[in-house]
């Protein structure tokens, strides 16, 4: 079918595309883009709308940016993906030596796979792997924090809490791990010290089995948008020292400056034993993720039974993909970032203050770029989404959460607009 007209491609997605979190047959309305530059989504029929989500958090200069359009073309004309096993190339030569300078000195060794999930598979492996080599075959097992979420894998939805996350349906298959309450000491605040005594009385109990303690630094995402005292962490990284069980911090989405650092255990500051990143990483632009750990790991696992760690992605390290990821560090680096992600909580705090007068809504709360509503009860997408694309915005809600994770180069002008037209469409579901 050459060039077929909108109305045929709508029915060719609502007939066979299976979008996430959706049902195939009882769909929420989508929204057919036709480009996108910017800060904006230009939809076919002529609709453009200001972009709350950044792409699920990783588009943060925005899209079509120049610099990240030549970077792929120039890799483009000479590979466009090759193999990795035996193999090598430039573009992730170069981002390896950028992630290993700007992560914790003690983070040598970088694994690059090809999405987020994949990453925090990557770690629980290494953990496991790890101990294994060291004799300890029975640290299987992990430690993570309720209302966590990690990703949609096996490995990595072993790991996301099984109460309130979103994959409850394949408990009896999921390996069971080790839960702890998250804590209550929000950011800023000192750690209260009852927050780390159920962790510490976890691992106490049972540091013979856990591999790792996994958690998201200081903002917990898709789980909550919650953000805890970074005391936590201090705690938590002494706590794991102390019964030899590996940290492993999932940066996958705060890293690159999110939350106003650029990877949020630089709010303790602690140095975790293994880290994912992704999201961001690409500015967008294609999905790569990596695994950083340190070199105490990955030659223990490489003086280990079998002598090399048993994981391999056809995509790892795909050109396209690390020259894109390159760019987009590159120009991260050379902005005013810091500065611009101040501002915009500034403007985030200030310009969502009013939804705290809304009955509906629970509390308001702001950190770096990332501001969220969180209501009382949950959100009706169906009804809620089609009001905000009609009022010019793309803001995508989730459970009692209405929240904005802009592109760090929106505008003070723009980042009003967006507010101030979320605010009316939330004020009107109180009216």
């Amino acid at each position: 079918m050459i060039n077929p007209s909108l109305e045929t491609q709508i029915t060719i997605d609502y007939e066979h595309i299976w979008h996430p979190y959706s049902s195939m047959h009882s769909k929420s309305p989508v929204f057919h883009v036709d480009s996108a530059a910017g800060v904006y989504l230009h939809l076919s029929n002529g609709k453009k709308l200001l972009d709350g989500m950044s792409s699920w958090w990783c588009a943060i200069h925005g899209y079509n940016h120049p610099r990240l359009n030549q970077a792929l073309e120039q890799q483009l004309q000479q590979v466009a993906h090759v193999m990795f096993g035996g193999l090598t190339h430039k573009p992730a030569i170069r981002l390896v030596e950028k992630l290993v300078r700007l992560t914790p000195q003690a983070l040598q060794s970088v694994f690059i796979s090809d999405s987020g999930s994949v990453a925090v598979e990557v770690a629980l492996k290494l953990a496991i792997q790890y101990w294994n080599a060291k004799g300890e075959p029975g640290k299987q097992r992990f430690a993570t924090l309720r209302n966590g979420y990690h990703g949609d894998t096996m490995g990595a939805m072993s790991v996301c809490d099984p109460v309130t996350g979103m994959h409850s349906l394949f408990n009896d298959v999921l390996t069971q791990q080790f839960y702890v309450e998250r804590p209550k000491s929000r950011y800023g605040e000192a750690c209260d010290e009852g927050d780390t005594h159920a962790l510490e009385n976890l691992l106490q109990q049972n540091h013979q089995q856990i591999a790792a303690l996994i958690l998201e630094p200081i903002v917990q995402g898709a789980g909550g948008m919650y953000f805890y005292s970074s005391d936590y962490l201090l705690r938590a990284r002494e706590l794991c020292n102390h019964y030899r069980v590996l940290l492993i911090a999932d940066e996958i989405a705060t890293g690159f400056g999110r939350t106003g650092k650029l990877f949020a255990c630089e709010h303790a500051p602690i140095s975790p034993d293994i880290m994912c990143v992704g999201k961001a990483l690409t500015g967008g632009y294609m999905s790569l993720a990596a695994t950083l750990t340190t070199t105490e790991i990955s030659s223990t696992i490489d003086n280990g039974n079998p002598g090399v760690f048993m994981h391999g992605p056809t995509y790892m390290a795909n050109p396209l993909a690390c020259a894109v990821a390159n760019a987009s560090i590159e120009l991260l680096l050379e902005s005013e970032w810091q500065a611009r992600i101040q501002q915009i909580e500034r403007k985030l705090t200030e310009l969502l203050s009013p939804c705290e007068a809304l009955s509906q809504v629970a509390e308001v709360r702001c950190l770096g770029a990332i501001g969220v509503i969180e209501m009382k009860t949950p959100v009706d997408m169906a009804s809620i989404v089609p009001q905000f694309v009609d009022a010019g915005i793309w803001v995508r809600p989730f459970g009692k959460l209405v929240y904005l994770m802009p592109p760090y180069v929106i505008s003070d002008a723009e980042l009003e607009q967006l507010c101030e037209k979320l605010v009316e469409v939330l004020g009107r579901q109180a009216d």
